[in-house]
């Protein structure tokens, strides 16, 4: 088991979290995963804070005391597909291994199915490579339930994808 990790917050991004924001998403190691490329400057920062992190219905940023050390998201679908929600989630390299992400998607976890009523599946696909999301979504709880061959493009390139979920009736872990 995981010593625990100092108290972490999850809360909504505020436009001055710019500068820690940068801090990681400005890092390839943190991206590299991600849908979105690295954020070159302070002002791209802002500008992502402000057009796409803040109006998110449920994007949270990961604070240790008042400093953003990374985010997790989660995005419910609608009409007929609203009992399922996307999950996203990361954290600056330097928090690596410390159990801050797993620490961060079980709080949101239990969040999301308290808060959304309809939501009864969270699930996330990570790329085959990305062994450290794997881990971090197994120790919460979630199962995989399969190998989806080329299913994403991340940076351009076509990956294979696993797909895990939690369900509101599993045990959420930890």
């Amino acid at each position: 088991m995981d010593p625990s990790p100092p108290a972490i917050a999850l809360r909504p991004f505020e436009l001055s979290d710019a500068g820690d924001f940068l801090s990681w998403a400005g890092d390839d190691r943190v991206t590299r995963y991600l849908r979105w490329d690295s954020v070159p400057s302070l002002e791209a920062a802002e500008s992502y804070l402000r057009d796409v992190a803040i109006p998110h219905s449920w994007r949270r940023s990961i604070c240790l005391g008042s400093r953003s050390i990374g985010y997790v998201s989660v995005r419910p679908e609608s009409g007929d597909e609203r009992c399922r929600a996307h999950v996203g989630y990361a954290v600056g390299a330097e928090f690596w291994g410390r159990g801050f992400a797993t620490a961060a998607l079980r709080m949101a976890a239990r969040r999301v199915f308290d808060e959304m009523p309809d939501l009864v599946r969270l699930e996330a696909f990570v790329e085959v490579e990305n062994k450290g999301s794997q881990r971090v979504l197994e120790k919460v709880g979630f199962v995989k339930e399969g190998l989806l061959r080329k299913y994403g493009i991340c940076k351009g390139e076509v990956r294979d994808m696993y797909v895990y979920s939690l369900l509101s009736t599993d045990e959420i872990l930890g």
